[in-house]
């Protein structure tokens, strides 16, 4: 059994995507960062966590975790607190390039790990862009404060990586991790 140690629609959805069986366990994990951990170990850490926590319920069971980061300057920008913290995120990533980590750790008889890391670029956006941004609910949940795969698109000018790993959970590498555990793709 396959287990995904998340409750996010998009991981859910791109796991759909390449034809994997699996079930939702969402963990239950602090998610705040170390102090002075990079932004690529914060992510590999809580992928683990992530998939640890289950693991340790679920042993018999390969379990997949998952976590994003948008880093903009080495700094991590979570998901927003509330309006003024979106408005805010947007207007600094606004006409910038931002990475966007997406650690996955697959855990089962032992633990694999791999990392996407995308650069976005976004067109310049105005205050009242981003608060119709806001209001249209989209952001309130997503790190950064924007979802490429919404309304949130308007603002990319370009990308380049991995548009799943983007979304939170990047299929060439998950792909691999599942055919290194000896499942069929």
């Amino acid at each position: 059994m396959i287990r995904l140690a998340s409750q996010s629609p998009r991981r859910a959805e791109l796991l759909r995507q390449i034809g994997v069986p699996f079930v939702t366990s969402p963990a239950d994990i602090d998610e705040t960062p170390l102090p002075g951990e990079s932004p690529e170990d914060f992510v590999r850490r809580m992928a683990t966590e992530k998939a640890r926590a289950i693991h340790a319920l679920f042993p018999d069971d390969i379990v997949l975790g998952s976590d994003t980061a948008v880093v903009l300057d080495d700094r991590i920008m979570g998901k927003p607190a509330d309006r003024e913290d979106a408005i805010a995120m947007l207007l600094a990533l606004a006409g910038r390039s931002h990475r966007v980590l997406t650690a996955v750790a697959l855990v089962h008889a032992r633990t694999d790990y791999a990392l996407s890391d995308s650069l976005v670029t976004f067109r310049a956006i105005s205050r009242a862009e981003a608060e119709r941004y806001w209001d249209s609910g989209e952001p309130a949940d997503k790190a950064g404060g924007y979802a490429i795969q919404g309304h949130g698109a308007v603002f990319v000018e370009r990308i380049e990586g991995s548009y799943s790993g983007i979304m939170g959970l990047p299929i060439f590498e998950t792909a691999q991790l599942l055919t290194g555990a000896g499942l069929a793709i």
